[in-house]
This record gives C-alpha cells, sequence and structure tokens, in this order.
C-alpha cells in the first residue's frame, strides 16, 4: 500500500508541473491542455511504460532455448521469491547493468545487459537478479517506470516551453527569463521527485535481494564490480535518456555536469557495507 501511495503522489506531482508548463505556454486554457495531457500520460504510462523502455533499450527478449542458463537463474530465484515467472531480457550494451520493469508481479520483465553477463560469474548474476526480483516484489518496478516515461515527457514540454514560448492568460507573449526557468527548472523538479524515493528502494531491494538469493556476498561482490567497470564504459541510452537512469542497479551516467549533483541511487560502498552486515547477522 505504501507503495500506491507513493505512486499517487508522484503522478499528482507530474500532473502539477505539466499544469505550471502549460500555463506558460497558454496561459488558463494551456494549464487545461496540460491538466488533460498529464492525465492521459498518466493512464498511458501505467499500461505502457514497461514496453517503451524495454524498446528504448532495444531489449531483446531470451527464453530457456535461446538463454539456457541465464533464464534458468532467474526462473529459480523467482520460484524461490514466490513470484510469477518474468519475461526475460537481454540489452546489448557494453556496461554491466540491469533493471525490472512491469506494472505489478504478473507482467514484469528483467533485463540484464550484454556487459554485466560477461563481467560477473554465475553467483554474482544470481545476486543481481535476486535484486531485481525484489523491485518486482516490493512493487517498484510501476513506480520506476511510470516516473521515467512521464520525466521524459515534461522535459520535452519543458524544452518547447523554453524555445517556442507562448502566451499568458492575458494574452501577452511570455517573456525569455520565465521560457527559461521552466525550461532549466522543470526537468530538475521531476528528477527531485523520482530521486525523493528511488534511494531507499534501492537498500529494500538489496536486503530483499539478499533473502531472495541467501547469498548477500554475491550481491556485495556484483556491485563493487559493476561500479569499478561502469564508471569505465559509457552507456549511450542512458546518456541520451537520463530519467531512466534511476531504474538501472547502478547509476548508468557519467557523473559529469548536472548528472553528478543529482544521485539517483546510495553510495555503493554504503551498500556494500550494509550487505556484508546483513551476512553477519547484523541489522
Amino acid at each position: 500500500m505504501d507503495n500506491w501511495l507513493k505512486t499517487s503522489v508522484l503522478m499528482a506531482a507530474i500532473v502539477a508541473l505539466f499544469m505550471v508548463i502549460g500555463g506558460m505556454i497558454g496561459g488558463k486554457s494551456g494549464m487545461l491542455m496540460a491538466l488533460l495531457f498529464g492525465g492521459a500520460m498518466n493512464v498511458w504510462a501505467w499500461w505502457n511504460s514497461d514496453q517503451m523502455v524495454l524498446r528504448m533499450y532495444n531489449a531483446q527478449e531470451v527464453d530457456a532455448q535461446s538463454a539456457p542458463e541465464f533464464y534458468g537463474l532467474v526462473a529459480e530465484l523467482a520460484q524461490r521469491a514466490g513470484l510469477p515467472m518474468p519475461r526475460v531480457y537481454v540489452i546489448r550494451e557494453e556496461q554491466p547493468n540491469a533493471f525490472a520493469t512491469g506494472r505489478d508481479p504478473q507482467h514484469a520483465a528483467v533485463a540484464a545487459t550484454a556487459g554485466i553477463m560477461r563481467m560477473l560469474d554465475y553467483r554474482e548474476l544470481r545476486g543481481v537478479m535476486a535484486h531485481e526480483l525484489a523491485h518486482v516484489q516490493h512493487r517498484d518496478t510501476l513506480l520506476s517506470t511510470v516516473s521515467a516515461t512521464m520525466a521524459g515527457a515534461i522535459s520535452a514540454l519543458a524544452n518547447f516551453a523554453m524555445w517556442f514560448g507562448g502566451r499568458d492568460e492575458n494574452g501577452e507573449p511570455v517573456g525569455l527569463l520565465p521560457r527559461l526557468a521552466v525550461g532549466l527548472l522543470a526537468p530538475l523538479a521531476a528528477s527531485l521527485i523520482q530521486m525523493a524515493i528511488s534511494r531507499s528502494r534501492e537498500f529494500e531491494a538489496d536486503r530483499g535481494g539478499a533473502a531472495i538469493s541467501g547469498d548477500p556476498l554475491a550481491l556485495a561482490s556484483a556491485l563493487q564490480k559493476i561500479e569499478y567497470y561502469a564508471q569505465g564504459i559509457a552507456m549511450p541510452t542512458a546518456q541520451a535518456h537520463p530519467e531512466t537512469a534511476q531504474m538501472m542497479i547502478i547509476n548508468p551516467l557519467s557523473g559529469e555536469g548536472l548528472a553528478g549533483l543529482f544521485r539517483t541511487h546510495p553510495e555503493t560502498a554504503e551498500r556494500i557495507a550494509r550487505l556484508h552486515d546483513i551476512a553477519r547477522g547484523v541489522g
């Protein structure tokens, strides 16, 4: 129920941002149009955002015939977690990373990059996929995927407002400074909404993944490797769509510029320390 409340608050906040930008473009009528557009986007994202993100990353679905070891690993973990078997995808990216998506456990999907499958051993990869299944178990996937979709829409609409402007409720053209403010601040506000709930979810998914796999040190070892290799390997799709960064097990962005000012994930060292505490039976 807590995540349903968070999802509702997130959607309301995003719609409010739509209305602010709509008002900047077209006054009261623009606010009304933005409200209708934001509501429609929420409904669309609820049902379709998972497939949109998978297509964005050109994820390829695999099965027991095309990827027997990886598919079997996910199947074993899903059974241990008491979850329906999710759809399984591979992303042809070199950076080691993974994410889960879907509006509920019955419509879930997990995806891993080709890079993570090469760089981790079986035990470490099992720890990573247990983490992703914990997100499914906690119903985090709807929240993260909808927020990524809506944040992307906010950025696109804000850019439109900044470059093409509009008229206020009196029919007067909107000045350059207000347009620049909306164009810069609205995407940042959308990112802050995402980050308000994303960091604690990672800690809980680490804990849940450790329980599913029964091997917290495997995930700790995997996080250490992923952090090391991901810093030197770009993920072009994530760079083009930074709103999806919070879905990944490790932040896929380079950390330069604004991306480094707004962290979507807890510090990896702290996550590893907590997993070692779990392994020792502490906390």
